[in-house]
Parts: structure tokens; sequence; C-alpha cells
């Protein structure tokens, strides 16, 4: 039996990419059986264009006009993926919101990660309003992108404990401390095989996930 071809992947960022980075650096050790074709941004200005660069990989911007339909960003942006043909595309840090017939288009190969215990703290400031509401526990998830906003079923997610005394910029280096692992780790079980979509849900090693698997990280996460 011949071993399985590495994926092709298509990586959307909008800021400094450094869940692209740990992606990247991934693929590159061997632990995610794909190459990462394509980094895409609809920042000119994003800090993990120049990343990508020096990790040797392609980038391209695909930006907003000023007064454009967001169907038109969608097309152009759809466009810009198509051409190279991908098995999985990965939302690192993209701060788009998507039409429901671009999600339609990719839908069951797009995964997104979201710096929350979802399915609570769908949208920004998660860290914020964690810490806003007294709340124990924090951390982030990896999910299949859906139409519905950060609504889509979630196949890992990760737990950090809240600190006495922690600020957004504490808690939010140690989630995302967690995001480097936790993201790769998923998209390796999709360039396996042993993750799929299928019937509208997450499917792990042949059987449909009914809830997160979840990772605890301790107190020594930073």
């Amino acid at each position: 039996m011949s071993a399985r071809a590495p994926l092709r992947l298509v990586v959307l960022i909008s800021g400094r990419g450094t869940n692209m980075t740990a992606i990247a650096r991934a693929c590159q050790a061997g632990q995610i059986a794909a190459h990462i074709d394509l980094v895409i941004s609809d920042r000119a200005a994003a800090g993990g264009l120049a990343s990508a660069r020096e990790l040797g990989l392609e980038t391209a911007t695909v930006l907003r006009e000023p007064g454009a339909e967001r169907s038109a960003f969608d097309e152009r942006l759809a466009a810009t993926i198509d051409a190279r043909r991908p098995d999985v595309i990965a939302l690192a840090g993209f701060m788009r919101i998507l039409t429901a017939p671009f999600v339609a288009r990719y839908l069951g190969r797009m995964l997104n990660i979201h710096p929350s215990i979802l399915p609570a703290y769908r949208g920004l400031h998660t860290h914020r309003r964690v810490l806003h509401d007294g709340q124990s526990w924090h951390g982030a998830s990896v999910h299949f992108v859906t139409p519905e906003l950060d609504g889509g079923p979630v196949v890992l997610q990760s737990r950090v404990p809240v600190r006495p005394g922690d600020t957004e910029e504490s808690l939010s280096a140690r989630v995302q401390a967690t995001e480097y692992i936790i993201y790769p780790r998923v998209l390796g079980w999709f360039a396996q095989g042993r993750l799929a979509w299928q019937d509208g849900a997450a499917w792990l090693d042949g059987r449909p996930l009914e809830r997160p698997l979840v990772e605890d990280f301790d107190a020594s996460t930073h």
C-alpha cells in the first residue's frame, strides 16, 4: 500500500501569523503530512507575510476594496485559493467574516482556531470577556468552519487555568502557547485521514465526535 501523499495546504492570516508559523514548522518537521502551498493575507502590512517568506513560503495579498461587497472579496479570495487546488485550508488569525457561499465552497476542508472554549465566547475580545466574567478556565478550540460564526463542529480544545492577577496579555500568551500545539495536531490528523467531515459532523478514527476532545494544560503553561 503506497504512502499517503502530502496534502496541499493554504493558510489565511490577517496579522502576525504566529499560528501559521507553528503550522509551517510542524510541516517542515514532518509532524503534519502536508506542504503549505500559499499563505494569503487580507492585509498588506500583516507581519505574518514576512514570517512566511522567511520560512520559504509563497505569499499573496487579497485586499477588500473600499466600498466593495463582501461577495466580491470572497470571489477574489476563492480564485486565489483555487489556483493552488488545496486539500485543506487553515484560517490562522484570519479576521474576515466569510460569506455562506464561500464557506459552502470549502465545507469539510476548512478549519479555524478560536481563542475560547467554544461554544462560550464566540467573536472578539475573548480574553477580556473571560476575565470580566471571573471565569476559572480559558482556552482555545480547533473547529471545522461553517456559515455560523465560530459555530462549526469542534475537534480539539485546550484548557488553561485563569490565574489570580492575570491580564489580557498574560492570559492571551498562555492560551496562544496551547494553540501552537493543538492546531498542528488537528491538521496532522486531517492529513493522516484520521479526521474527516461527514454528515455535517467531525469524525475521528471512523466515529463521529459526540463532544470535543479536551487537553488540559497546567499552570506551568506560559
